[in-house]
């Protein structure tokens, strides 16, 4: 039987003022919606992000920015990682983290899962930009790799 992830695992942060429908945001591009959360954000955690968001752009010019469940998602083939941001870190939830080589010893949270792995920024954290991009650049070949797998898959 596997474990329940903590309540905090699973909230969704909300935006100040956000109902969560989000209609006035429809006329809004996922970069600008991105822009948007980390101006809001402000002080160390926009910071945080802005710079993490940096480092997975740089990473794979074909990443596409995406706003799903009220954050930022980055993906390319599939679902990369998102990034949420709470009151004492700034997190990237890797959607297929775990199976993900990680040999810096990156992920640092979500750990017990069969599926996602993450990793909490707390304030003043450094961020090895040359471990994560190549992270960045390892999920991305996987989900190249299962999309590559099922188009073989579907010609036979």
């Amino acid at each position: 039987m596997g474990s329940n992830p903590t309540p905090s695992a699973n909230a969704v942060p909300v935006m100040p003022g956000e109902t969560g429908m989000d209609e006035a945001r429809e006329d809004k591009s996922p970069s600008e919606l991105i822009d948007a959360r980390i101006a809001e954000l402000g002080g160390w955690r926009g910071e945080m992000l802005a710079r993490l968001r940096g480092v997975i752009l740089q990473a794979d010019p074909d990443i596409v920015e995406e706003w799903k469940w009220r954050v930022p998602v980055w993906s390319h083939g599939g679902i990369i990682c998102t990034g949420e941001s709470y009151k004492s870190v700034v997190k990237l939830t890797f959607a297929k983290g775990a199976s993900l080589d990680d040999p810096a010893g990156l992920f640092n949270s979500s750990l017990e899962g069969n599926t996602r792995r993450a990793i909490d920024f707390a304030q003043g954290a450094a961020i090895d930009e040359a471990a994560l991009a190549a992270l960045i650049r390892a999920a991305v070949a996987l989900n190249v790799s299962k999309v590559k797998k099922g188009q073989e898959a579907g010609l036979k």
